[in-house]
């Protein structure tokens, strides 16, 4: 029985900035004391908060230590673990603001938040099934398949208001009634845990701090619509995941939760893992079930849909990994719990990954209906160095901007839809005026066209030819009609494309088109990017009156585009000027200015 434990982040983020190392060395410093009976160290899932990692907590007393660095250790240890004194100058400093330490949970970041779907995710060894059964893991599976028959299990999750938290919020539980409805000799659960959004990296931190979970609820899946496989679709791009993964297969197989006759009540059900190359389309569920049938990963038409004919032609369900999370709660708390939470038609609870111009980088999981401002300014600590905020980009490339007018818009499925949003996947993308919304079009847009399968023309075709539109308009070479053959192509992908990239590929455009038009304008009409970003149309120069001709700005340009003698004002030279910025990052007098 250890009298305290030290918990360190082993997410993707905080194991690219060295917490195994740090991990390793806090065993080392802790047997070197004489701790090793009784100081435990526990290396956990992601706590959030990644902009602060590494990040380390301390039990009992919650002391919330970030970015530490390897040579902080051994004070740690011998300070805090031996003699109980917290080393206040590495703990988080929102918790230092008053006399007492502020507990975490107090804290701005973490008030606002209710962690349904993340419950476990920094506070379980998510490589240990007793930690997870610990904290009541595998008590609904239990539950479920000695006290409830399928038809219950079914009608629980459509009280609960369950929505599909990877796209367009389909209601869970009327997916599992369609494919239990459905006869055949084999059925098939499928979790979707190809998260493709430039940005977003909520499933991945689920996987990584809570595994058990996942197969939990596709065990609860499979039993409520009769199937007898699942397979779990995660990218090749998330090594630690797939690890985790793999443990929890086997300890689950090891206790007998996953296989034959799982509580002695006749049900069998097993697993198995398929990786992903990297094609975003494979998050679209047709194509998805393509590439686990081992072709190439591109969608199907529908109808039919995969409730009746899906992987191997079999009535399948699919979905994603943030579904699967709530489910087991949900089975425990009963419905009526989760339904409390949210809006009316949105219930529960929603994972962000936060992101951009944002102070607090990092996961937050909120009740459905908190607003964008209190998520970006109250949870996420505003915009940095005093920008305003512009506009947040939800949904990744399926999604939409939303400009500030809409700042106070409640999130859930519907309002983001009547606003030109949506919530897809969970990535929260924030930005500042420094931001050129015809350039966010244009990225994502770029992203789009790399990633269509090709399989379809109007998405084949249709998103390069918009591409082709934005890149001229971004180079000072576009006209008004331009900007009607944008919408008219817009429209022809939304109605005409295969499957829900092309039909969403738009939204981006369609977005930024509707409430900052007039930054295509000035594009188009004043040759000018309002924001500053756009190459072509950028001139640096030099403002006379705050020039001392140091020359450092001269001596930087790479390009000699920069003139002048000592002590005298110098000058640029539009021609040569290659527009790389570093005469403006190097002038100490802010002499040098972009428009």
């Amino acid at each position: 029985m250890y009298r305290s434990h030290v918990l360190v982040c082993g997410g993707t983020g905080c194991t690219s900035s060295g917490s195994q190392r740090i991990i390793e060395r806090l065993e080392k410093e802790i047997k070197a004391q004489g701790l090793e009976e009784e100081v435990g160290v526990v290396k956990t899932g992601c706590f959030g908060l990644c902009a602060l990692g590494p990040i380390m907590i301390v039990y009992p007393e919650g002391s919330f230590y970030s970015m530490v660095q390897e040579d902080d250790i051994p004070e740690i240890v011998s300070e805090h673990l031996l003699k109980g004194r917290v080393v206040t100058r590495l703990l988080y400093d929102e918790t230092t603001k008053s006399e007492d330490i502020l507990p975490l949970n107090e804290t701005n970041f973490y008030k606002k938040q209710k962690r349904v779907a993340l419950r476990n995710c920094g506070v379980i060894n998510p490589e240990n099934i007793e930690e997870y059964i610990g904290t009541g893991g595998y008590e609904a599976l239990g539950t479920v398949l000695t006290q409830k028959t399928p038809e219950d299990v079914i009608q629980i999750l459509l009280d609960s208001g369950l929505r599909g938290r990877g796209g367009a919020g389909f209601p869970t539980g009327l997916k599992w009634k369609f494919a239990a409805a459905n006869d055949a000799d084999q059925k098939y659960v499928c979790c979707n845990a190809d998260e493709g959004d430039p940005g977003a990296f909520m499933d991945r931190s689920v996987l990584e701090g809570d595994p058990h979970v996942v197969l939990e609820a596709m065990t609860i899946a499979g039993y409520a619509i009769g199937a007898s496989q699942g397979y779990i679709y995660v990218r090749a791009e998330y090594p630690i995941a797939v690890k985790r993964l793999e443990i929890a297969i086997g300890q689950a197989r090891e206790y007998g939760l996953l296989g034959k006759d799982i509580f002695g009540s006749g049900f069998n059900f097993d697993i198995e893992l398929r990786l992903g190359a990297g094609a975003f389309v494979c998050g679209e569920e047709t194509a998805l079930m393509t590439s686990i049938e081992g072709s190439r990963g591109e969608p199907r038409p529908r109808p039919p849909f995969p409730a009746l004919k899906g992987l191997f032609q079999k009535p399948t369900i699919l979905n994603n990994v943030e579904t699967l999370a709530n489910i087991p709660q949900i089975i425990v708390n009963g419905p009526e719990w989760f339904a409390s939470m949210g809006t009316e038609k949105s219930k529960g609870t929603k994972v962000f990954a936060l992101g951009g111009k944002i102070n607090n980088t990092g996961l937050v999981e909120i009740p459905m209906g908190t607003t964008l401002r209190e998520i970006v300014e109250e949870i996420g600590g505003g915009v940095p160095n005093g920008k305003k905020f512009k506009a947040a980009q939800t949904g990744g490339p399926s999604g939409g901007c939303i400009p500030a007018e809409h700042f106070d818009v409640p999130i859930d499925y519907d309002n983001l839809i009547a606003i030109g949003s949506m919530m897809g996947s969970g990535g929260l993308i924030v930005m500042d005026e420094d931001n050129c919304m015809v350039d966010i079009a244009k990225f994502f847009l770029e992203f789009t066209v790399d990633e269509s399968c090709g399989k379809c023309t109007p998405c084949r075709v249709g998103t390069r030819r918009m591409l082709e539109i934005l890149d001229k308009i971004t180079k000072g070479q576009g006209t008004m009609e331009d900007l009607d053959k944008l919408e008219e192509l817009c429209n022809h992908l939304k109605t005409n494309s295969l499957c829900a990239l092309g039909q969403t590929a738009p939204n981006p455009v369609i977005s930024t088109l509707k409430y900052f038009r007039e930054e295509y304008i000035a594009h188009i009409v004043d040759k000018r990017c309002p924001a500053g970003v756009c190459k072509s149309l950028l001139q640096y120069k030099i403002d006379a009156d705050k020039c001392k001709g140091c020359t450092l700005c001269a001596r930087t340009c790479p390009a000699d585009a920069i003139t002048g003698s000592v002590k005298e004002p110098h000058m640029i030279n539009p021609e040569k000027c290659v527009k790389c910025g570093a005469c403006m990052e190097k002038c100490r007098f802010g002499a040098i200015y972009k428009e």
